[in-house]
């Protein structure tokens, strides 16, 4: 065993094209570091439809030039094999480390592979990158970000000439292209012949942001604003100027992009901590309002004063307030969501005579819809222009979420006031989540085994009125790994994730409210609830 894998080490660090993983190669092959080397050369990351993420670092199972230019070839093969003999490939990239080499290796291997490549002119958000692929007709686009994971780590996301994620079964004839790929030698990669983008695209992106605005809606709302270390602060303040907003107050130890993420252990907004600074800022700027961007700007995070002090909104909370907001504009066309967020967007879409669709996780499901006019899912991701940017865009979700505060406080209101006229009119959908992390992944399978093998048959004193085993796949659903179960006035999915080590359960109860004076009864009945789901599912889970 030994002597295969410094053979396996050795046979990759003579076709590793990048100084800095070679040096780190050669030291863990010299050392001889088993367990080092085992870590990285006992399989290869997996090409999925989330692309490829994981730690920065030599060896297959880490991302690296090597391993990106093997997706490249991959992605290639399959474009060719699809028809696309010229095509464009657009590529973008965020600010991490590596992100620039991941997108010039992947425009030359394109360009190696007879295609067209065009790269974005700077790091810039992922929403970018995916209305590129639209406005400039092309085939595929890549975009090199590992969104808000650790520092140590990037990724690699794929999108397809409709401007949407990846879906199945293109992401396996994907990755068996890159598994056909015997050496990098084989692997043409000229210096030159892809195109670097202007402005013009940005231009085009940002003439777009306009749009999803009403042309006559007040511009009063100011706001705090973190980019989270991130790429989002000067597409953000350009789409904000441009709209006649107040200019948002920075949060200036996060302002401009830094690959090492100096304030915060995880660049996610929803993680513990992470607003911290962001809540400072507001509490002497008092603004109406505080958004943050994730590092790459696809997702935006809302937060409002509550009481003496400023609170996270929660993802479902947002995408309730940004349909109610679009249904009181008139809005048409079918509102869609994933089945791990609030039902209380089918309520409002019922309540206005408009289409509601459930999709798997992900926005690659969400932009599939048909005839989506709006979408969004918990975990902070809003599509608001889907003829544009058929993803989630953190830019626009900002846009139009301080345009109905601006609205709400020409009334004297705020979004709180809103949130408590929706659980009025719809019952009050409180949410939240469970959420593990591990470091071994058998304890994820565990967890899942035990649970199909043993379903709960109450949670919190509540019937499980039905429970289903996502693997088979459901009349509106294919199949995914994850299992749901409705109890009597609350629900609860649970899965592992996509793109981190964590078993994930999402929970919701709904307590009807008569009226707002019945509101704080019922958001301790709901508080009281989620801590008993919890409880319980965590002891049928064994976590």
């Amino acid at each position: 065993m030994h002597d295969d894998l410094i053979a396996r080490a050795e046979a990759w660090l003579a076709e590793d094209p990048d100084q800095e993983t070679r040096d780190e190669l050669a030291k863990l092959i010299e050392a001889g570091d088993t367990a080092e080397l085992s870590a990285r050369f006992s399989g290869t990351l997996q090409f999925g439809t989330a692309g490829l993420r994981g730690e920065l670092g030599a060896g297959p199972l880490r991302m690296n030039r090597s391993v990106v230019i093997r997706a490249a070839a991959g992605l290639a093969a399959y474009l060719k094999k699809q028809g696309h003999t010229d095509g464009l490939v657009v590529i973008g990239y965020d600010a991490r480390h590596k992100s620039a080499d991941f997108a010039r290796d992947t425009a030359a291997v394109v360009t190696g592979a007879g295609l067209r490549a065009a790269v974005l002119p700077r790091p810039l958000p992922t929403p970018v990158l995916a209305f590129a692929i639209r406005h400039l007709g092309a085939v595929a686009g890549v975009e090199v970000t590992a969104s808000h994971n650790p520092p140590r780590d990037n990724g690699y996301k794929v999108y397809l000439g409709d401007g949407s994620q990846i879906v199945p079964p293109a992401d396996a004839e994907i990755a068996a292209e890159i598994d056909a790929i015997a050496s990098l030698h084989d692997v043409p990669r000229p210096d030159s012949g892809w195109e670097t983008l202007d402005d013009s695209v940005l231009d085009a992106y940002l003439a777009r942001t306009d749009a999803v605005l009403d042309p006559a809606s007040p511009r009063t709302a100011r706001t705090v604003y973190t980019a989270m270390h991130g790429v989002g602060k000067d597409v953000l303040l350009a789409a904000f100027a441009r709209a006649g907003f107040p200019e948002p107050v920075l949060v200036t130890e996060q302002a401009e992009p830094d690959p090492d993420f100096p304030t915060v252990a995880f660049p996610n907004p929803e993680e513990p901590g992470a607003m911290d600074l962001a809540f400072a800022r507001a509490r002497t700027a008092a603004p109406d309002l505080v958004i943050a961007n994730d590092p790459d700007a696809d997702r935006c995070a809302v937060a409002v004063r509550d009481g003496g002090d400023w609170r996270m909104l929660r993802g479902d909370e947002v995408g309730a307030l940004l349909a109610a907001h679009l249904v009181r504009r008139g809005a048409r066309g079918t509102f869609a969501e994933s089945i791990v967020s609030s039902s209380l967007l089918g309520r409002i879409a019922g309540k206005a005579g408009l289409p509601y669709e459930e999709t798997l996780t992900g926005f690659k499901w969400i932009a599939r819809v048909d005839g989506l006019r709006y979408g969004y899912e918990e975990a902070l991701g809003y599509c608001v222009d889907p003829q544009g940017v058929r993803d989630k865009d953190g830019i626009t979700a900002a846009l139009l979420i301080t345009e109905l505060a601006s609205v709400l406080k020409e009334e004297g209101r705020t979004l709180l006031d809103l949130l408590d006229d929706l659980a009025v009119e719809h019952g009050l959908h409180a949410t939240d989540q469970l959420s593990v992390r591990v470091q071994d992944l058998s304890l994820i399978a565990d967890a899942m085994r035990r649970l199909r093998e043993q379903p709960p048959t109450e949670l919190a004193g509540l019937p499980v009125t039905r429970a289903e085993d996502l693997t088979r796949g459901t009349e509106q659903l294919p199949p995914t790994d994850g299992l749901r179960y409705t109890l009597d006035g609350a629900r609860v999915i649970v899965r592992p994730s996509g793109t981190e080590p964590k078993l994930k359960c999402y929970l919701e109860v709904v307590v009807p409210v008569a009226a707002h004076a019945g509101l704080p009864a019922a958001r301790a009945r709901a508080t009281e609830l989620l801590t008993a789901v919890k409880r319980d599912l965590s002891a049928a889970a064994g976590i």
